[in-house]
């Protein structure tokens, strides 16, 4: 029964230590956050596959989110991952506060139709410096994004290669993702630069939005050449094709005039496949020639005096422009067209939640990783044990001083009679008797008086070979004594020793598994490695915060100790000399001991 009492106090004070998992809480200076599940499965997203790592968008407007809690420009935005720990790249498209609408790309690692992902969206922290990074949010495979939100000025691009437009085309509002572009009247001229250009037979992979006028014949859409090299997507009489080298690919799903359809060209060393709405429509069983010369949206790239017969240029808006120098997966694309759309449920937004007030140290807790927690479980269990052992040695060692106070008094008070006289009137209370180490010796050095004196030893005139031998009797319960008070001793001097090696070894582990995720996330700033580096270091002051007081408790209890031992050592000389000087060989006095 008492170790089942030990064993459920211990779990109760581990439990103490252990915060719900529940309350975690990214960084205590955002005070707000809402869950997004991001599900790709058949009754939400329905991708078919696993697109992998790919900027998902999220749509928020009144309906979905309070605008209230954040900044203006949705600079205090974060999104982590469901961890509560990753902090995932993000770059804001749109953000009117006033109009309660936003467009935001965040980038998901690793996207699967099998298992739902949980997403954090925090806010509401004025003194967060905006952070959205488009050149991370699109992976580097991307050579071209364009949002055409910057209306009035050539478009930009959004990776980090800045293959930004030559020239500017009119903007469009109300597109199928925020703004768009208008395209009829001139090309939209990409730059020839090198992180465009394709050896033959390269990968490739454009997607676009596009939303015809009308259904005329052998629009374009985009056009490549060099030389006798060509590359043209565009639409005839609302049928989708794609041409390479003059070959073009058989009439396939056609397209609504003044309805936005994705359609998609992704091309590998043996194909070149044309998909619209994310499915695969047609496709060539050719490779893609070498181009490194400038492409155009929406008109023919064919100089006027090539003697190539030039398309029609296209008439209509254009939305959300991609080029990859890679075949996107299928998956992929099917996500692109499924959730870019307004009606998409990629992604589902759940109630905002308030944080109630955390501690910094609070905010840390939250941010431990299991190993940390394996780490402070161990040094939790030292920290009980150990305080279990000094508060049990000192309740221990206090007992003794009290009864060996009161011994001592009482074999003062009795200098003068026998030596005997203790053990025989009966005065001394039980607790002396029982937790008195000098009434232990005490006890045995009479005993061994009185079985002498059964053996007709003469006790009024005692050798000093017997006064040897009684002390020697005394010196061994005196270490028997000092045995047990020392025992489980070593436990305190282990934990002082153990318990710093063991915090720093949770440390080290710790550091290391933030500085590999972090390089495997892609994302290494302060934001991402911060909290993991400080749940490590906690390991570190946990081990000290029980080294520490250990220290100080075995440091006190060993002094008391001491002083219990040089008390028996005292009374041990002073019982042997009191023998000596009354009963010593040669003096005759009284009679010591008396048969009852």
């Amino acid at each position: 029964m008492q170790r089942f009492r030990r064993l459920l106090f211990l779990l109760t004070i581990l439990g103490t230590l252990v915060p719900g998992l529940a309350h975690a809480w990214w960084q205590p200076d955002w005070a707000y956050r809402k869950p997004v599940t991001v599900d790709a499965g058949p009754k939400a997203g329905a991708v078919g596959g696993d697109p992998g790592r790919i900027p998902v968008l999220l749509r928020l407007h009144s309906g979905n989110f309070n605008f209230e809690g954040v900044s203006d420009n949705g600079a205090d935005l974060r999104f982590v991952a469901g961890d509560d720990k990753t902090v995932l790249n993000h770059q804001i498209e749109q953000f009117n506060p006033l109009l309660g609408i936003a467009l935001i790309w965040v980038d998901v690692p690793a996207l699967t139709a099998g298992t739902p992902q949980q997403l954090w969206m925090y806010y509401g922290n004025p003194k967060a410096p905006a952070s959205g990074n488009g050149q991370r949010t699109f992976d580097p495979d991307y050579s071209l994004v364009y949002h055409f939100s910057e209306p009035g000025v050539p478009s930009r691009d959004s990776t980090a290669y800045g293959n930004h437009a030559q020239t500017a085309v009119p903007a469009l509002d109300g597109s199928v993702i925020g703004a768009g572009a208008r395209l009829g009247t001139a090309p939209l001229m990409l730059p020839a630069s090198p992180s465009l250009a394709l050896a033959a037979g390269a990968p490739f992979t454009f997607s676009a939005w596009v939303r015809p006028d009308n259904l005329g014949p052998q629009q374009v859409l985009y056009a490549r050449r060099d030389g006798a090299s060509e590359l043209l997507i565009g639409v005839d009489q609302g049928v989708p094709f794609v041409q390479v080298n003059g070959q073009r690919s058989k009439p396939g799903q056609p397209i609504q005039a003044a309805q936005w359809s994705h359609l998609a060209v992704k091309a590998d060393k043996n194909n070149v496949a044309l998909y619209v709405g994310g499915r695969p429509a047609v496709s060539l069983a050719t490779a893609l020639p070498a181009f490194s010369t400038a492409a155009s949206v929406g008109a023919d790239a064919a100089p006027a005096a090539s003697g190539t017969s030039t398309l029609n240029n296209f008439t209509g808006a254009i939305d959300e422009l991609r080029l990859s120098r890679t075949a996107r997966p299928d998956a992929l694309l099917l996500a692109d067209a499924v959730s870019q759309g307004s009606e998409s449920r990629l992604a589902v937004f759940g109630a905002d939640e308030q944080q109630a007030g955390k501690s910094h140290f609070g905010f840390i807790i939250a941010a431990m990783p299991l190993d940390a927690w394996i780490v402070v479980g161990v040094l939790g269990l030292m920290m009980v044990l150990s305080w279990i052992i000094m508060i049990g040695k000192g309740r221990s060692y206090g007992a003794i001083s009290r009864a060996n106070a009161q011994f001592m008094q009482s074999f003062h008070e009795a200098a003068g009679a026998p030596l005997d006289h203790l053990a025989r009137n009966g005065k001394l209370s039980a607790s002396v008797k029982t937790d008195s180490s000098l009434w232990r010796l005490y006890d045995v050095a009479i005993d061994e008086m009185r079985r002498r004196h059964d053996r007709g030893y003469d006790l009024n005139a005692v050798s000093n070979a017997t006064i040897g031998a009684i002390r020697a009797a005394m010196d061994g319960v005196m270490v028997r004594e000092s045995e047990r008070m020392s025992k489980r001793m070593i436990w305190l001097s282990t934990t002082i020793e153990g318990a710093p090696y063991v915090g720093l070894f949770g440390t080290v582990i710790g550091i290391m598994l933030v500085f590999v995720v972090a390089a495997m996330a892609g994302a290494v700033d302060i934001n991402s490695v911060a909290p993991g580096m400080a749940a490590a270091l906690l390991c570190t002051a946990a081990g000290l915060g029980v080294a520490i007081p250990a220290l100080f408790g075995y440091n006190w209890l060993s002094s008391r100790s001491d002083a219990i031992v040089a008390d028996m050592a005292v009374f041990v000389d002073e019982f042997a000399t009191r023998l000596a000087e009354e009963q010593g060989d040669g003096r005759q006095m009284r009679p010591v001991l008396q048969q009852a």
